[in-house]
């Protein structure tokens, strides 16, 4: 690396001695092989860029470090280069008159001493160059120093950053370009005043020229605010919004963009598409500009772009001392003519531009328009159809870079300067140089407009596809709709993740109660978050948590003068977010000289079944039913209490317990001063093994616990309170089921008692069958004719209810008696009792005659349950027959 970079100081100087020899006017030089300052800068800052980005590649500290230096080749290679290192650090101490470093050091405390010896020079390098810039911008030329008598000064050399060159050369003016501290606020000049209010944002937009589709009634009617004046306090979209909800008109209306109809139908021409011959761009000396500051000059402006076939456009922004941002300035050039207008004078009346700016058949360039749109919305409410922007086109294109500055040189050869790129545009009147910086933006860029389609067709081989392609994606760009910074509990939490910084719970509380205060107050005065507290600050107090008002002021430097004004009530908040409880504290790395902090991994032990980081909420939970079910507690400390009598099962879930803190019960009284010192000492010591505790058993302080005014008092009242409400509710619904079943089971029992007790008054089958044998047959006939009333047979066929019915006597000579003496009446006898199921001795031998008598081919139906313990003779299925037992 320091070899190529000898090569190439040696290769520049050459070409810088060879220009010098051409040119006589350059024998004069800064630095042998440079011309000035800047030529030296240049160089040097290329230097610094490609000696960054190669120690970035290099391997890092640690395991990696450690595995490319097992290479014997890689070891030796960074030794070497650690020695040029070395020596051109030195002889860099030695040109200041600095201690250099010295080789021949002591292994143990050479690396020490020369970290302190590069420290020491670069305070010494760092503070010479502060006093050099301090004369170059003329802060202690008034300091003369003390000289002899006839003693000649050097000459100062004035950098080019403050010098202006005049055109012979001979004389050198230099200037000094100063941010406007004390510049009168634009927007207290403005008819309409900003809207920093925290609703969304609505299109100013009331009259929709070259309109296909007209616009919504609700941008037609922007005299209500003069309808309504019991809403003037009110912001102007709230009040917006609320009169929608009045007249229940279609809130969408407000949100949408205004020309989406006429973008989504929008077609590119061919002519577009085809390949164009480019018109070279007229010099800037040759081309007259205009400053329109006047309502009647913008309306001639208007006219004049209405007639042309396409124009480009740029802005200039001031976002630092405003909330939402200024469009300070609009340059606008054409093939003939450059005018620039003043934004800040005619920001009420810029909307006529929108008869231009959306008239499909004008080409609007501009070059990284993606902001642009959305200004143009915010503060004039333009909009823009038929764009072409050539950031873009650079893309599609894949040009070394991207930026404006890089087309101008690609394409004509000019070197922008950018030193006004992040000026105060609200300077009034324009010095000349930032109206030329102004105007350079835009002179160029319809000359490189024609370029670049050119290079897109050559590109894709004359086929228009990405060509297409390039305006399609601009279309797109003009679709964008502004949207209003919206302050939400949660925007925090954003802005905390990009500090990349590891927060406890009093840090994050101190960070979120700044972050609202900070959004407020810009609202409130109108300035940037940036201007009120920026980022880093506040991150350092939330970090810090400083507990004086003067700590806040040592974190801020220099200190914004809002922060010294409210320094009070920053105070009050950084104290109320130390008094919140300390839930959650991470342990920070301690860094170390010459070595890297580890990095705590975000998760430590993941698996898909791990669930100790799962809330018990979360878990399923299973329960048998009519069982209540013991709610969970927050806090061990806090029981709930609950009817004993009415709970007969309780159902919890599983919880580990061998890593819990044992809280040992003593008397606060007993202990002394030096005690109770040590008990608050080991109650802030963190548990080792909290990570494996599911989150509710996390170690909360006590003082916390039993503190009224604490959250932590304040969520575990809330949380008893719901779980015994919660618990009413659910015994509440088992009484009530409990009372249900047995209203089913009482009713039950009513039908089953009234059935047994109708069935009372039925005669049974062996009654009637004795009846039968006791009486003649004329008797039986009639007890039969009474059993068939009282047990009649249902007819499947029923006739209608209105006829009656017919029954039909049977003729007297078709009677004929039953016999009875043909019939079996032994099955109607009541003498042959059921078998009892217990052993009758005196029944053993008539049964065992009966059994006898069974044939062998049919099975006995007697079942298990009624045989006796006596084995009969016979077959059996249950063994041989040696092993049955002996009477």
């Amino acid at each position: 690396m320091m070899d190529s970079a000898k090569n190439k100081f040696s290769s520049d100087s050459s070409r810088q001695d060879t220009n010098s020899d051409n040119n006589d006017e350059d024998n004069t030089e800064f630095i042998s092989g440079y011309k000035d300052v800047d030529a030296f800068v240049k160089y040097g800052l290329g230097a610094v860029l490609s000696a960054t980005k190669a120690s970035v590649a290099l391997p890092q500290a640690g395991d990696e470090f450690d595995f490319y230096r097992s290479f014997p080749g890689f070891q030796e290679f960074c030794q070497s280069q650690a020695d040029k290192l070395l020596l051109c650090m030195s002889q860099i101490m030695q040109n200041h008159n600095c201690r250099s470093l010295m080789r021949d050091r002591n292994k143990l405390t050479g690396l020490e001493e020369r970290f302190d010896s590069v420290v020491d020079s670069n305070d010494v390098i760092l503070e010479r160059v502060g006093i050099l810039l301090d004369e170059a911008d003329g802060v202690n030329r008034s300091q003369q120093p003390v000289m002899p008598v006839g003693f000649q000064p050097p000459k100062i050399v004035v950098s080019s950053w403050n010098r202006k060159g005049s055109g012979s050369g001979s004389r050198a003016e230099t200037f000094r370009l100063l941010h406007a501290k004390n510049i009168t606020r634009p927007q207290l000049k403005f008819k309409e005043k900003a809207d920093n209010s925290n609703t969304p944002f609505i299109p100013k937009i009331f009259i929709k020229p070259n309109a296909v589709k007209p616009l919504p009634s609700y941008f037609t009617s922007k005299q209500i605010h003069k309808e309504r004046p019991e809403d003037h306090d009110v912001p102007a979209a709230l009040v917006d919004f609320i009169h929608q909800q009045r007249t229940q008109e279609h809130v969408d209306d407000m949100f949408a963009h205004p020309y989406q109809y006429e973008l989504d139908h929008l077609t590119t021409p061919e002519s577009l598409l085809s390949k164009p011959e480019p018109q070279m761009y007229k010099p800037m000396a040759d081309t007259s500009c205009s400053f329109v500051d006047t309502l009647e000059d913008l309306v001639a402006l208007n006219e004049k772009l209405c007639r042309l076939s396409e124009f480009a456009v740029d802005l200039e922004h001031h976002s630092y001392r405003s909330f939402l941002g200024l469009t300070c300035l609009m340059q606008i050039s054409t093939r003939e003519h450059d005018y620039i207008i003043d934004t800040l004078e005619l920001r009420s009346e810029m909307y006529i531009l929108n008869e231009a700016f959306t008239d499909p058949s004008i080409v609007k360039v501009f070059h990284g328009a993606d902001s642009d749109v959305e200004w143009l919305q915010r503060d004039f409410g333009l909009y823009v159809v038929n764009l072409f922007d050539t950031h873009q086109a650079s893309r599609a294109l894949n040009l070394a870079r991207h930026s404006l500055d890089h087309l101008l040189k690609h394409f004509c050869n000019v070197d922008s300067d950018k030193r006004y790129q992040l000026a105060d545009w609200r300077i009034r009147p324009l010095p000349e140089e930032m109206v030329q910086y102004a105007r350079t933006d835009t002179h160029y860029l319809l000359y490189i407009y024609d370029c670049v389609r050119v290079q897109l067709l050559d590109f894709n081989h004359g086929q228009p596809g990405l060509l297409r392609s390039v305006w399609n994606k601009s279309k797109d760009i003009s679709l964008k709709k502004y949207v209003k910074p919206i302050y939400t509990e949660e925007s925090y939490l954003e802005l905390q993740r990009k500090q990349k910084k590891s927060f406890n719970t009093q840090q994050l509380t101190a960070f979120r109660l700044l972050f609202a205060w900070r959004d407020k107050l810009a609202r409130q005065e109108d300035e940037s978050t940036g201007y009120v507290l920026p980022t880093h600050m506040m991150s350092k107090i939330s970090e810090e948590l400083p507990k004086e008002p003067q700590g806040i002021i040592a974190c801020c430097n220099p200190v914004p003068p809002l922060v010294r004004q409210q320094v009070n009530e920053l105070h009050l908040l950084v104290q109320e977010a130390r008094n919140m409880p300390l839930l959650k504290a991470e342990i920070a790395a301690q860094k170390t000289k010459g070595l890297t902090p580890i990095k705590k991994p975000e998760v430590t032990l993941f698996g898909p079944h791990d669930t100790s980081r799962v809330s018990e909420s979360n878990v399923p939970h299973f329960s048998a039913d009519e069982l209540p079910v013991k709610q969970g507690v927050l806090f061990s400390d806090v029981e709930c209490k609950t009817d004993d009598d009415k709970t007969s099962g309780l159902i919890a879930p599983a919880r580990i317990t061998l890593f819990e803190e044992i809280e040992e019960k003593t008397e606060q009284t007993s202990l002394s001063t030096a005690q109770m010192k040590a008990r608050r000492i080991i109650e802030a010591f963190e548990n080792p093994f909290r990570m494996y505790l599911p989150s509710d058993g996390v170690h909360v302080n006590q003082n916390a616990k039993l503190d009224p005014s604490s959250k932590i008092f304040e969520i575990s009242k809330r949380w008893k309170l719901k779980s015994i409400e919660q618990q009413q509710k659910e015994l509440e619904s088992k009484k009530k089921a409990k009372e249900q079943v047995k209203k089913v089971a009482e009713e039950r029992n009513k039908t089953k008692q009234s059935y047994q007790e109708s069935l009372q008054n039925v005669a049974t089958v062996r009654q009637q069958a004795a009846e039968f044998s006791k009486g003649d047959g004329l008797k039986r006939g009639r007890v039969a004719s009474e059993v068939g009333e009282s047990t009649p047979k249902v007819n499947k066929k029923l006739k209608p209810a209105g006829e009656p019915q017919k029954t039909e006597a049977p003729p007297p000579d078709t009677f004929k008696p039953f016999d009875y003496s043909q019939s079996d009446l032994k099955v109607f006898a009541g003498n042959k009792s059921k078998d009892n199921t217990q052993f009758d001795p005196n029944r053993q031998s008539h049964d065992f005659k009966k059994k006898q008598k069974i044939p062998g081919g049919q099975k006995s139906n007697f079942s298990a349950g009624n045989r006796s313990m006596s084995y009969l003779a016979g077959k059996s299925q249950r063994g041989f027959r040696h092993n049955w037992p002996k009477r």
